[in-house]
């Protein structure tokens, strides 16, 4: 019997993709036993064996970061190629084992893969809180380098992720702190036995490592929710929208305008042109344009004025899909980058509880005059006619007040809750200065 040559060219490629499949839980498993190995060579060449200790003060912060980006993506490959490794396991049977001999393939022992799981299993326990130690350590310890530093530290009231790691823990009321002597002389004191602490140049070092890290871990991150988007949007609306759009869009009979505003755009530049020609040939002094030269200049000023609109009308539609994916990259991101989030909602909490009662009182005050203020409504409108003239939406003028007359009052309503609320707890003085400054 004679193999058709089409079997015979698709066979062996078949043959090679079945055996990548039965090859599956064995690559999973060298894959993660290589991450694995790759963090004990780290551990034994720079931590003499031990833990990659992010905290270290023994290296510089780059090199830190650098150890801390090829731990995360070494243990990222670990905990994906086991779940890999668990999951062709679990659908591979006996008649696999029959068929992967069949094929060639020889299994490696079963000793052997429970020494490279309990490997595996040795070097990744050591950092199975690695997320933990990028976060709530940053600010361990902060009380006693603020006293160190001078500074104003952040008001005891403030519910920080140190504060929340033991939730049975009661927080002391203001009668419990009352003491013999006073707080000022017991701060003195405290003060003075950090500044004779043997460690104390150490603990200095190491927080200010943590803040640092702090700092360029919510910086890049905040570049990051700006840099992704924009480049997710550019990308997409270039790549996947624009030849997606152009190809079921004919341009010959697709509608020149998506709105009646644009028509009336079209239409009143056009007037516009009609009248700037008319006006220039009284006054030129060269030979007057005759009546059908006109009607040339305006026909193809009309081509150009819907080839124009055209585009527009093709890049308002082109960028409502860009906006789906830039988005979808927007959630994403925030979707995997957990610690980032509470890095940096910790890095803002000192960077507010930092500023004087002025300057509160100041970024208050232009906040709230900005978006609810007496000139926002202006501000609000200008914002929902560019959003519409970017989706190619007619700006509905009813829709647009209405919106003015209710979300500015509502957002209003929502800040002075929020300074009643928690800043008049946290900040009582800088409410007062916010009252002074508005009056």
């Amino acid at each position: 019997m004679r193999i058709p040559i089409f079997s015979q060219k698709i066979y062996p490629f078949l043959l090679s993709a079945y055996r990548w499949y039965l090859l599956t839980p064995e690559r999973s498993l060298e894959a993660a036993y290589q991450a694995a190995l790759h963090i004990k060579s780290i551990e034994d060449n720079y931590f003499h064996g031990n833990k990659i200790d992010l905290n270290s003060a023994i290296y510089s912060n780059t090199v830190m970061d650098f150890f801390e980006s090829d731990l995360r993506q070494k243990l990222k490959i670990v905990r994906m190629r086991l779940t890999e490794f668990r999951s062709s396991r679990f659908f591979s049977n006996e008649s696999h084992q029959i068929s992967a001999q069949k094929t060639g393939i020889e299994y490696p022992s079963p000793s052997l893969i429970l020494d490279k799981l309990q490997f595996i299993d040795q070097v990744i326990s050591k950092y199975n809180n690695f997320n933990n130690e990028l976060n709530y350590p940053l600010v361990v310890n902060q009380p006693q380098i603020v006293k160190f530093q001078g500074l104003t530290s952040p008001p005891s009231s403030q519910n920080s992720p140190n504060q929340n790691l033991n939730p049975n823990k009661k927080q002391r009321g203001k009668a419990d702190t009352m003491g013999i002597l006073p707080r000022s002389i017991l701060s003195t004191i405290g003060r003075l036995q950090v500044e004779l602490d043997p460690n104390a140049e150490q603990d200095v070092v190491r927080n200010f490592r943590h803040n640092q890290r702090r700092t360029i871990i919510s910086i890049r991150f905040i570049l990051l929710l700006i840099i992704v988007p924009l480049l997710t949007h550019q990308i997409s609306k270039v790549l996947i929208v624009s030849p997606l759009v152009n190809h079921f869009r004919n341009i010959e009979t697709a509608p020149i305008f998506l709105n009646l505003e644009m028509e009336e755009e079209a239409l009143l530049e056009m007037q516009r042109f009609e009248e700037k020609i008319k006006f220039e040939n009284m006054i030129s002094s060269i030979p007057r344009l005759s009546t059908q030269e006109m009607e040339v200049e305006m026909e193809d000023k009309a081509r150009e004025i819907a080839e124009q609109f055209r585009r527009e009308s093709a890049n308002a539609i082109k960028n409502v899909f860009a906006d789906i994916f830039s988005v979808g990259a927007f959630i994403y991101l925030l979707m995997i980058s957990k610690s980032s989030i509470m890095v940096l909602k910790d890095f803002l909490d000192h960077i507010v509880y930092g500023l004087s009662d002025s300057a509160k009182a100041f970024i208050i005050i232009l906040f709230t005059d900005v978006f609810v203020g007496f000139h926002s409504p202006h501000g609000w409108e200008v914002i929902l006619e560019g959003v519409s003239r970017h989706w190619g939406l007619p700006a509905n003028r009813d829709f647009i007040f209405l919106f003015i007359a209710t979300f500015p009052v509502i957002l209003d309503t929502i800040f002075k809750y929020w300074i009643f609320r928690y800043l008049n707890r946290i900040s009582p003085s800088a409410v007062a200065t916010y009252r002074n400054m508005n009056e």
